[in-house]
């Protein structure tokens, strides 16, 4: 597989089920960054008013950047599964930089990740990027199925994506799973 369009984040992340924040891989350029999705459920949102609070959006955002870019590329390098990679490795969060925050998403609002990969090497990843809501009854495959590399660079998208969130130096690392070898 060239990249992890058309694979379940399920298979790829090592998160439980009520910590997944990641819908749907829509365009990945391996060495250089993923628009991922996401629309927040009933328990994403409880006791917060029906808000997807900003340090779930960052969750969201590094799983659909660090944690998915990262596993992609280390399960390339080792040649293993994803379940292998699963058992080898546990993803940590290691920091963020500044993070600027421009609107709100609710229950229901489809949201895309945008990361740029900044650095790569011994299974530490640095993603910059941006979060958008998503106008309601768009297409996402369909409108990111044309997206190139210049496009993500530029965060070129229709005026009609309402722009969420900046991210910058989200970092985290594999880190050997001690117990599970």
């Amino acid at each position: 597989m060239d990249n992890l369009v058309g694979t379940a984040p399920k298979d790829v992340l090592s998160h439980g089920p009520s910590k997944l924040l990641l819908d749907k891989y829509h365009w990945h350029s391996p060495d250089l960054g993923i628009v991922a999705s996401y629309t927040p459920k009933e328990a994403d949102v409880h006791d917060h008013f029906g808000i997807f609070r900003g340090v779930d959006q960052v969750e969201a955002f590094a799983q659909a950047t660090i944690v998915s870019c990262g596993a992609f590329l280390e399960k390339k390098k080792v040649g293993c599964s994803y379940d292998d990679l699963k058992r080898i490795f546990i993803p940590i969060f290691i920091g963020i930089g500044p993070v600027s925050f421009h609107s709100y998403l609710e229950k229901g609002d489809t949201f895309v990740n945008i990361g740029h990969i900044t650095f790569y090497k011994f299974r530490q990843m640095v993603c910059d990027g941006r979060i958008y809501k998503v106008p309601k009854g768009l297409d996402i495959d369909d409108y990111f199925k044309d997206f190139n590399d210049d496009r993500l660079l530029n965060y070129d998208l229709s005026k009609d994506f309402v722009l969420v969130a900046e991210l910058s130096g989200v970092t985290g690392r594999a880190i050997k799973n001690l117990k599970k070898q």
